[in-house]
């Protein structure tokens, strides 16, 4: 569990998180939503430990962030999974290679355990038999994938993702959405994922965080959102006219 005690972060003068408070829980998809500038992105370097705040705490599973060790902060690093936005793979690296990379990294296994880590994941991904291939002779979905099994290859309990669905396309996206939220339940990991997709705020948020200039302007979860009347989640969440309609047919039929 991750718990977000009134963090501030500031860049020179400008102020980009003032004073957000909220919880993470594990095997939950927690979607972190808002328009651009609104703060999301520092928020999740936050999280991961990339920048500090300069007041308020994050708390993982009992530990303060501004408490622990340098010792405890290398182990903290090796709870921590990582989706980018753009998968970062190693171009000259193959499939099997990319996801045994943070095992090197990072444990003294021998080949074979990392080999076998490695395959158990791929298989999880549905990448079986996908080991020697490269970045380049994969989809944007593979790689993905493949990002992903790198991202748990390691057993986190804690897994940021930043945009995962970004350059997919829709069915991609939805098969993305649902690996995702499968991983995170079957292994009761804390997933905070920062995300512009309304399809994966209506599908698998668990809990939903909306950040407006620096600030959580509403929370709750996909089965709530229909519901709010905070103009601000209203405008962002359906501005498109399908979710419009989608909205619009929930509140006449509730």
């Amino acid at each position: 569990m991750i718990e977000v005690n009134d963090i501030h972060k500031s860049f020179g003068e400008a102020k980009v998180l003032k004073g957000i408070s909220t919880s993470f829980k594990p095997g939950d998809t927690n979607l972190i939503i808002g328009q651009s500038g609104a703060g999301k992105t520092v928020f999740l370097k936050s999280l991961l430990g990339l920048h500090v705040p300069e007041e308020g705490t994050i708390v993982y599973d009992g530990k303060v962030n501004k408490e622990m060790s340098i010792e405890e902060k290398r182990d903290f690093r090796q709870e921590l999974g990582m989706v980018f936005q753009g998968s970062a793979l190693f171009d000259s690296l193959n499939v099997e290679q990319n996801v045994i990379f943070p095992l090197k990294m990072f444990t003294k296994q021998t080949r074979e355990a990392m080999l076998e880590r490695a395959n158990f994941v791929l298989k999880r991904v549905d990448l079986e038999n996908s080991n020697k291939k490269l970045p380049s002779e994969l989809s944007g979905g593979m790689q993905k994938r493949v990002a992903i099994a790198r991202a748990i290859v390691m057993k986190p309990k804690y897994l940021f993702c930043d945009e995962p669905n970004s350059g997919l396309d829709p069915s991609t996206s939805i098969l993305i959405d649902n690996l995702i939220k499968e991983i995170t339940e079957e292994y009761q990991i804390t997933t905070v994922i920062n995300t512009h997709d309304m399809n994966s705020v209506m599908e698998i948020g668990d809990k939903i965080v909306f950040l407006k200039n620096g600030v959580k302007a509403w929370e709750g979860s996909s089965k709530i959102i229909f519901k709010t009347d905070n103009q601000d989640v209203v405008d962002f969440v359906y501005s498109s006219n399908l979710f419009k309609k989608v909205r619009e047919a929930y509140l006449n039929d509730n």
